[in-house]
Formats: structure tokens, sequence, C-alpha cells
């Protein structure tokens, strides 16, 4: 979902009850979200008032007493019959017990009082307000900058437009191209990050991208009291080099020298840091030799490409699969309810990359090359038996069959 999506469904929400709360992680652009959400609400002449927990005066504040968030706003008391107050806290998760500030302003001021909160790590949100804030809260999810928005933040508005009528159709060629193409292997090796896409050289992007991993991913490591940081980071190198493999724990284990629950420890958080994304198996009653293992993708290119140091012209790439398998992902993502979005193998080596399911019993099956020459469908005899309601459909970033979708236009 895009970030103008995003603010719509926010502003949206804003009528009801229940608190908005804005997840993702570091450095996506939450805050510049709720503070448009603010802007909104400003020019409609609601109150409206933007608090953030980083300020260590409101954070010691608010640690004493929630009540004290009403001495950086007004009081609810002091509201007219029919006017609500806003609160647009940004980084609520620094709180000691964010759950519990919540929900004592929903039970208290719920007729009064609406906040919009944003959280940098759903490791915190998905935790500690799974029970307490049942039935109070709607989250909502914001990534790093999509193709789309990527060409936007590059003031290449024009080139969005030629985007969306070659997804139409593979037969419209854009009038620029070259330069379409260009951008779009700047994504695939720098990814969407916004203060990276800001960048005017490559050495810049890269810097900041490890910054992001030096200064925030540590960050999460801290904050969420892990004991072995090197560890950690180890496997997120691990797991970059693997991209689209199945992630076995004990494989895992055995290569950093760390116990299974270790393992899944460390996955659990860079899943809910918004680093990673474990995709899960179809699964099917026919096919009993499915594993049950799932596979990795990373949430931004750029991340994944820095922590194993490879950049370079897709066609170049020895890693071109991996990277272009990545990307199809993210975009599903975009199209599709993450729920609806698996992936089939069997033990024998069968695979499929990607399962869409639309209804029920049938959906979309996409298999991604990077030249389409190398799909063979006798390959998916197998998988065609089992699940002949799920045409295949081949992406790849060089297409020579009419019938293939181009990764460009996918």
């Amino acid at each position: 979902m895009t970030r103008s999506q995003i603010l719509k469904q926010i502003i949206k929400h804003l009528p009801e009850k229940r608190f908005s709360i804005l997840i993702g992680g570091r450095q996506v652009g939450k805050t510049t979200v709720v503070k448009q959400v603010k802007e909104h609400l400003l020019t409609v002449k609601q109150k409206a008032f933007f608090i953030s927990f980083e300020n260590p005066e409101i954070l010691n504040a608010i640690n004493l007493h929630p009540e004290n968030v009403f001495k950086f706003s007004i009081h609810p008391s002091t509201l007219q019959k029919k006017e609500r107050l806003y609160l647009i806290i940004d980084e609520v998760q620094y709180a000691a017990n964010p759950s519990n500030f919540l929900k004592y302003l929903y039970d208290t001021y719920e007729d009064k009082v609406k906040v919009i909160a944003t959280g940098s790590s759903a490791f915190y949100i998905n935790k500690d307000f799974k029970d307490s804030l049942a039935g109070r809260k709607k989250i909502f999810e914001l990534y790093s900058l999509n193709f789309e928005e990527f060409l936007h933040f590059k003031q290449c508005d024009e080139l969005i437009d030629d985007l969306v009528l070659m997804r139409k159709s593979h037969k419209n060629q854009p009038l620029n191209k070259h330069l379409l193409y260009n951008l779009f292997n700047e994504y695939l090796n720098y990814g969407g990050y916004p203060a990276v896409v800001l960048q005017k050289n490559e050495e810049d992007k890269k810097e900041l991208l490890q910054e992001l991993i030096n200064s925030y991913m540590r960050k999460d490591v801290l904050e969420s009291n892990l004991k072995d940081e090197l560890k950690f980071f180890q496997l997120t190198q691990l797991l970059a080099s693997q991209t689209g493999s199945l992630v076995n724990t004990n494989s895992l284990g055995l290569a950093l020298k760390l116990s299974s629950g270790a393992i899944d420890n460390y996955l659990y958080l860079l899943q809910k840091c918004f680093h990673i994304h474990l995709l899960k198996p179809k699964h099917s009653n026919v096919l009993k030799e499915i594993t049950k293992m799932p596979k990795v993708y990373f949430n931004d290119l750029g991340l994944r490409n820095i922590l194993i140091k490879q950049f370079g012209h897709i066609d170049n790439r020895t890693d071109k699969g991996e990277v272009i398998e990545n990307y199809a992902y993210t975009r599903l993502r975009e199209i599709y309810q993450q729920n609806d979005i698996h992936f089939w193998r069997t033990a024998d080596g069968n695979e499929v990359d990607f399962i869409v399911d639309k209804t029920l019993n049938s959906g979309t099956a996409y298999e991604l090359k990077y030249n389409d020459v190398n799909y063979k469908p006798s390959k998916y005899k197998k998988f065609m038996s089992a699940y002949n309601t799920y045409p295949i459909k081949v992406v790849s970033m060089v297409r020579e069959n009419e019938n293939t979708i181009e990764l460009i236009r996918f």
C-alpha cells in the first residue's frame, strides 16, 4: 500500500473510536504520514497536536501517568460538546508501557480523544497490544517506497504514467524507455528508503544504507535486549545471501553455533522490525511431502544488498535471480493480501515461486526467471496436476516469449 493510500485510509478512519496505529520499519516515513494527518485535521478546523515520545521531557512525564500527555496539548475537559481532541503520537513504543498508556486514554476518553500513533517496530506493537487493546485499535502498515513512489521521489512523475500503461499491456512502449529501465535498475540496487532514494550518487546511497544497519538495526537489537548482537548480524547476512531460499533453523543454528530457539527468536525480531518476511508454503492434503519451512525475503532490496555488499547492473549480477524474485515478492504484496501469498515446494525439489489465492480453491501461480527461455513447462506437471485451478504465469527480466510478463511490467 502506498503512502497516499495509507493517508487516505487513516483519514477515513478518523471518525471511528478505535485508535489508528501506523507501524513499520525505521526511516520509512511514518512520521511524515502522521504529520500529513495533522495538517488535514487542522485544515478542517479540528484540534490536533503532534507529540513525539523521542522527546525525553515528554516521555518522562508520560511514564509517570498517562494524564500527563495533556500537558503537551489541551485537556479534553476544555472541549465543547461535539468537539474531539486528536493526539498524533510519534514513536509510541518508547513509553514504558505503551499498551496501558493507550488503553487508559481509550477507556477514559473514548468519546473525546482519538489517538493516531506510530511505532517503529511491530515487535512492540504486536506483543504489548494483543490483548489489552483488542477492539480498540486498527493497524496500518507502511513499508519503504514501491517503484512508483520511488519515481515520484526522483521527480519523474511523467514516467509513472508510462509505467502504468506498460503494466496494462506489454505492447505499450514508453517514450523514455531507457531512462525508466535505468531507474528500475537503481531501485533494484538501492531499494526504497526515502532518504536513500534522495541521495544523488551511488556512494552516498551505500553509505546511508550502511548507516541504517549500523544505527537503526542496532537500535532494534538494543531495545529488544538480544544478548548476542554479532550473531544477530551474522544471521541477517546469511539470510541476505539466501534470499528466496528455505529457512532451515537447524542448519542456521549449526552455522552460527546457536540453538534453534535462539534462531527462532532472532527471526521473530527481524520480522517484527520489518526487515524480513518469512513466506509460508501452500499446504495440500494431496501432497503430504510438501515442505513446512518458509522462504525468506527482505522488505527492502537496498538493505538486503548492503548486507552482502552486492551492487551493479542486474544483467551482470551473480545473484540476479534472487534480486528479481525478492522484487516480485514485494510487488505481489502491493497487489494482494499478504496472507494470500504462498509458495509451493515438495521434498523432491518440485517448486513454484509464488502462489496467490484469489478465491477458496483457485488463483494464480507465478514463476520467476531472469530469462524466460529457462522456463520449461514440463518441470511443472506435478504442480499443474495438483493445482489445475492455478494457472502458471512466467515473469522475467529478459522477455522473449510474448506470453511472459516482463518484470518491470509486473
